[in-house]
């Protein structure tokens, strides 16, 4: 099975490349624009695999799609080509607007019409999966979950784009008969995110003993993912999801952003004790505009259906990311002083935003 990945070079398309190469017998051709979160080196291991390919297109770019389906002959799409930083989104809608929305429409006409024109056998097993977020949803109450069926309410410019890609895939389903379904996950971390994340930009000014900025009160609960579980249920759900289907992605590791930057303060602590407790490195400061409250998953299709289970716990993962940044310094200190230094992004107006 050959199967185009977009967006191979980011972090969970690098994830999927790595698992697809070292864990399955697919062939992978990785399509990625390249943009500021992309990152070659977190290809390495498998960069010089014979069953791995990698090409520097933009999906938004029909004539270089429509020659990556005649050069290639695909056996299926996995879409992870996005501009994905809510922050930036706030400042930046366009960029957006012109990947997510633009971009995943070029790349689902195009895929369309490579599929109808392959023969039977061939269409029957072709699919098309369009990864999304939780963040479509909206923003849940104290208790609840987000199911498949969940109507979607999104509040960021970059969640409602990602909604408007999954509208896409679902009406090519519907009208073209097209094999498309949909993903939804819930918060990945884990090796090879870019350092403007909070999981990687809270362990770096950890590390450096600086100030650790964390929105509104704290209390902001996400659902939290472990990357490497994800990829595996990406895989699953490509292989043997239903066309038309949508599939949520949840690791069951509800946590508040506070208690995040604490668990890292404490890691870093028992490893590289500084000379005082890192939590006191923490300032609360004022919140992003549109700060959904709570996301929580409801993974029981996948996992009853496909039989996908998380392997990692909030804790397991953790310790394990915490260690991976420790000793790949080389990875994210270049990102660190050329790229993104941890400056505050998505701001609509210049504010002195420690509130406590």
């Amino acid at each position: 099975m050959k199967i185009v990945v977009t967006g191979g070079a980011g972090f969970i398309g690098s994830a999927l490349c790595r698992h697809l190469i070292q864990e399955t017998d697919a062939e992978v051709v990785n399509v990625d624009a390249l943009t500021y979160a992309a990152n070659l080196r977190s290809l390495d291991p498998i960069a010089g695999d014979r069953r791995y390919r990698f090409i520097n297109a933009d999906i938004c770019d029909r004539a270089a799609m429509e020659q990556l389906f005649r050069e290639h002959q695909p056996d299926g799409v996995i879409n992870l080509a996005a501009e994905s930083h809510v922050d930036r989104s706030i400042t930046g809608a366009g960029d957006f607007v012109h990947t997510n929305i633009v971009g995943t429409y070029t790349l689902l006409d195009v895929a369309r019409i490579y599929w109808s024109s392959l023969s039977d056998a061939r269409k029957q097993g072709f699919r098309f999966l369009q990864v999304s977020t939780d963040e479509v949803y909206g923003s849940l109450g104290p208790e609840g979950l987000f199911h498949e069926t969940t109507a979607y309410d999104p509040s960021s410019p970059y969640s409602a784009n990602k909604a408007a890609s999954d509208h896409l895939a679902v009406a090519w389903h519907r009208t073209y008969g097209f094999p498309a379904l949909i993903s939804n996950c819930s918060n990945n971390y884990g090796p090879c995110q870019f350092p403007e994340k909070l999981i990687p930009l809270m362990f770096i000014n950890a590390l450096q003993g600086e100030p650790l900025p964390v929105y509104g009160d704290g209390s902001n609960i996400r659902d939290w993912l472990y990357v490497e579980d994800h990829a595996r249920a990406l895989e699953l759900i490509f292989r043997n999801g239903a066309p038309g289907q949508k599939y949520n992605v949840g690791g069951r590791n509800e946590r508040t952003n506070l208690q995040v930057v604490h668990l890292i303060c404490d890691l870093l602590d028992a490893v590289i004790p500084a000379d005082r407790p890192r939590r006191e490195l923490v300032r609360l400061v004022a919140d992003r505009p549109g700060h959904d409250h709570r996301y929580a998953i409801d993974a029981a299709k996948l996992e009853r259906e496909l039989g996908w289970r998380a392997k990692e716990n909030f804790d397991s993962g953790m310790e394990k990311t915490v260690r991976w940044y420790l000793d790949n310094r080389d990875w994210w200190e270049p990102l660190n002083r050329k790229i993104y230094s941890g400056e505050r992004l998505g701001l609509l107006n210049e504010t002195n935003d420690e509130v406590a």
